[in-house]
């Protein structure tokens, strides 16, 4: 299955406008996230402080994160982690697969990662003859479907309990059902197996800490534990960015991501890994692969580097309202939502996203409720105003003659008190006929998924003068 890209959004986005099911299934999860939030900050009197705190140390350790990777390498080869660095996707891939062929393991058994969807490794190792396998039960869910994920923190966010009994039916045999205990369990069986015959295990990073060379990974299932110590060569893919200097920072990341991501007070499992253990248990071999892949480009701009705080809370996505019409795909990029709108054509070049910062309302819903206080909404502007203006790397954004026209429209009757007025005027005229809509293509186009707001019958000005 080939999935749509960025270039593509508007055309995605009236397409799954059209799905109900898909926007169903999307309102009910969000909504639940965001219920399960609300009630699980509630109970932190210190709340802000840690957000606050969250920004600080990221903004500090992004400033200087040449100094803080060169001491993460330092102190995680000295603890006999083997340190790989990548400088894109394509490096990233040739390392696995490099490592994968090394030890003749030709199936592979991978835990829930961003970085590894966002250098399409599945793809890679496939091609080099290696099977790779999802065991995060929604990863291994779209894995089945052929698709990519729709939410940072849960990838079949858009499938229904019906869709994956259809699914499981078509793929794996068995008998009809829509019973979600009933499909666990054969999704459970099916695992276990590979689990046990993998010989090499892939994981993402949720933290790395430089004071230690040590990395943290975070999970809900017990998967990622099974990938990292069952097979004896255990590779974790880490973006520069998830570095933070010490050891006691984890206290304060520990409380916001989950809370923040599922309305945890804390995720289930919390693996930490300094160095291979493969005499007492886990893998004899433990390799983690750096990977920037665009992330250094972010760094000199005060502004957009902010973007690389990201924790993959997913926050921002159940509290968009665009995200929660359209859901993750529309986007065409493996981050959906808000932190996708700013993240992926920073990364990916305006050239094939710059369509991505204006799926915005720019309400601020995003920026509120970042556990690290990205500001969202001023990132997407500056993008705007790069993609219409052009860049070094992307051209101008055009729009076409009517956008033009009305643009100037706009500047002319904005430009002066009177002009303003007999144009509010004309618009309370033009609101009472319904013709004038249809016939204005711009109006036409925003009524269409909009309810267009309607004007006051008199202005300000006017009520001003009769009262005085």
């Amino acid at each position: 299955m080939n999935p749509p890209g960025p270039e593509t959004f508007a055309a995605n986005a009236r397409a799954a406008l059209a799905d109900q099911a898909l926007r169903g299934a999307l309102r009910r999860a969000t909504d639940t996230f965001a219920e399960r939030r609300a009630a699980a900050i509630g109970g932190v009197p210190d709340w802000e402080e840690l957000r606050e705190q969250a920004r600080a140390i990221k903004a500090h350790t992004l400033a200087r994160l040449d100094h803080y990777l060169q001491e993460f390498t330092r102190h995680a080869e000295a603890a006999g982690t083997r340190v790989h660095w990548a400088r894109d996707a394509a490096e990233a891939c040739r390392i696995v697969a490099g490592l994968a062929a090394q030890h003749g393991a030709r199936r592979l058994v991978k835990s829930k990662s961003m970085a590894t969807e966002e250098i399409h490794l599945n793809a890679a190792l496939a091609r080099d003859g290696a099977e790779p396998v999802e065991t995060d039960l929604g990863e291994w869910i779209i894995q089945l479907a052929g698709e990519t994920p729709s939410h940072i923190i849960v990838p079949a966010i858009h499938k229904t309990k019906e869709s994956i009994g259809a699914l499981f039916v078509a793929q794996l045999g068995i008998p009809p059902s829509s019973d979600p205990q009933v499909l666990a369990a054969h999704a459970r069986a099916r695992l276990r197996r590979h689990f046990a015959e993998a010989a090499l295990g892939v994981s993402g990073v949720n933290f790395g800490v430089a004071e230690t060379g040590t990395f943290l990974v975070l999970e809900n299932e017990g998967n990622a534990r099974m990938t990292t110590t069952l097979p004896r060569v255990h590779v974790a893919l880490m973006g520069i960015e998830k570095l933070v200097p010490r050891f006691a920072d984890l206290e304060v990341f520990l409380r916001l991501l989950p809370r923040s991501g599922t309305g945890q007070h804390l995720t289930s499992y919390q693996s930490l890994f300094t160095g291979p253990d493969g005499e007492r248990e886990g893998p004899r071999e433990l390799h983690v692969v750096l990977l920037d892949n665009g992330r250094s480009g972010l760094l000199a701009d005060e502004l957009t580097r902010q973007t690389l705080a990201c924790i993959r809370c997913g926050a921002c996505l159940n509290a968009c309202p665009v995200y929660q019409q359209i859901g993750g795909h529309a986007y065409g990029s493996v981050y959906p939502g808000p932190i996708g709108a700013i993240l992926t054509p920073q990364l990916s070049g305006l050239e094939r996203a710059g369509t991505l910062p204006f799926a915005s309302s720019l309400c601020g819903a995003c920026k509120d409720v970042c556990p690290v206080k990205i500001d969202i909404p001023s990132v997407l502007l500056e993008l705007r105003a790069r993609a219409v203006e052009g860049t070094r790397t992307a051209p101008p954004r055009r729009g076409g003659w009517l956008e033009r026209l009305t643009w100037r429209l706009w500047s002319l009757l904005s430009a002066g008190p009177r002009r303003f007025a007999l144009a509010a005027r004309l618009a309370r005229l033009g609101e009472r006929l319904p013709l004038v809509r249809r016939l204005a293509p711009p109006l036409a186009a925003w009524s269409s998924t909009r309810e267009l707001p309607r004007l006051a019958p008199r202005s300000f000005r006017d009520g001003h003068r009769r009262k005085a």
